[in-house]
């Protein structure tokens, strides 16, 4: 078996109102297949869940029908478990390059929305716990063998 370092991720961002979920899901996903640093390249699986935070608001200009109204961002979600390959380094560090591969995605995506997604490790309970059951799920396609297999318990 490949060695590997299994850190839960929580990813929190504001996202345009008409965001689809499960391709912002997607798009994690797919940022932290090789979130390495520099000289430092290591191969990253992620299996979570996406969801809103917030419900849609729709404004009282709009109900009134008013005409269009400024969008609002809606807060975005990801808990899951990140499998990276070995020799990359502490905890610490992987986060920091997920927070970088994700913000760089993020903004190439979505454009700057005021602030940088926040990316932090937790509890493996948190993930179990309060991943809501209406979360859409996802996972890196394409990803190395080894660290699928690694991340299976905790799937």
């Amino acid at each position: 078996m490949l060695d590997s370092l299994i850190v839960p991720l929580l990813v929190t961002t504001d996202l345009p109102p008409d965001a689809d979920l499960a391709e912002f899901g997607r798009l994690l996903a797919d940022a932290v297949r090789e979130p390495g640093r520099g000289a430092v390249s290591y191969a990253g699986f992620l299996h979570g869940a996406v969801f809103w935070l917030d419900p849609p608001r729709v404004s009282a200009e709009r109900e009134a029908g008013a005409g269009p109204v400024a969008e609002e961002l809606r807060f975005a979600a990801l808990l899951g478990h990140l499998s990276v390959s070995g020799g990359c380094g502490r905890v610490k560090d992987v986060v920091a390059d997920v927070g970088r591969a994700v913000t760089e995605a993020v903004t190439a995506r979505y454009g700057d929305l005021g602030s940088p997604p926040a990316v932090m490790a937790i509890r493996a309970e948190d993930v179990r716990e309060r991943t809501p059951p209406s979360a859409v799920a996802v996972s890196t396609a394409g990803a190395v063998a080894g660290l699928v297999a690694a991340a299976r318990p905790y799937m």
